[in-house]
């Protein structure tokens, strides 16, 4: 397996309120980041603040997209398109997050998400994750069909673009059922790892980077990553602390 830098992604979701408290985490996080080796650093914000990555240049720091539309242009009133998007410099999008897929998003409107990310030469963020784990076991195969319909027709090529996170809907939030384990996410990686190389091939298999996102925060960000195997984290509501963030970066580290 070729050796790969971790992958930190800040989630800031509908946050923050002001552009002002926008570019004020922007900025600590970018002086945080500034000397960092082997970690790339993603910070996903609202789209009226994609501006923020021109205004506070840092090569270091990574801007990325919490989705994006699949057409190119037209009459899709609210959508944001892949070329808006490239245009504001945005390296990364995050496709099928749970909260997403909440709100309508199918395995199909997903994968076409995926293919047109791919196409423009844009990293996929691609988010799996059962919503509750049985006794019996069929969690796995839901797992397997977000996979298997979300990267239909992307190339073996294409693969070396593709981010999968790796989210539990029953660990997040306030209403989490508990936090998942280190075990758990090496049962997932496995599992995921074995989809992948049936679908392409054992060496997109190793290569494929998978990260954790769910509820991450200080105390568990280095389970995940030593004892899990983790390759980078999702983080959400932490990511907008400065001094949360910057541990699960030191941790991680």
């Amino acid at each position: 397996m070729k050796d790969i830098n971790k992958l930190i992604v800040a989630n800031w979701k509908m946050n923050p309120q002001s552009k002002k408290d926008a570019e004020i985490i922007f900025k600590n996080i970018s002086l945080f980041v500034k000397n960092l080796k082997k970690i790339d650093v993603v910070v996903c914000p609202p789209f009226p603040y994609l501006y923020i990555k021109d205004k506070i240049k840092n090569k270091k720091l990574k801007l990325g997209s919490q989705d994006v539309f699949y057409e190119k242009e037209g009459s899709y009133t609210s959508e944001v398109s892949i070329g808006m998007l490239k245009d504001f410099g945005a390296e990364y999008v995050i496709i099928g997050h749970s909260e997403r897929r909440m709100t309508g998003d199918t395995n199909s409107i997903i994968n076409k998400k995926i293919l047109a990310t791919l196409k423009a030469k844009i990293n996929p963020i691609f988010c799996i994750g059962e919503s509750k784990r049985d006794a019996n076991g069929f969690y796995l195969s839901f797992i397997k069909q977000q996979i298997i319909e979300g990267l239909a027709l992307v190339t073996k090529p294409q693969m070396k673009n593709v981010v999968i996170a790796y989210e539990p809907v029953w660990a997040i939030g306030s209403n989490a059922v508990r936090e998942a384990t280190a075990g758990e996410f090496i049962e997932i990686r496995i599992y995921i790892k074995k989809i992948i190389a049936d679908l392409f091939d054992i060496k997109t298999a190793n290569d494929i980077k998978i990260i954790y996102g769910g509820s991450v925060h200080p105390t568990n960000a280095n389970i995940f990553i030593k004892d899990g195997g983790a390759d980078g984290l999702l983080v959400g509501r932490d990511s907008l602390n400065k001094k949360l963030f910057g541990q699960i970066i030191n941790l991680v580290k």
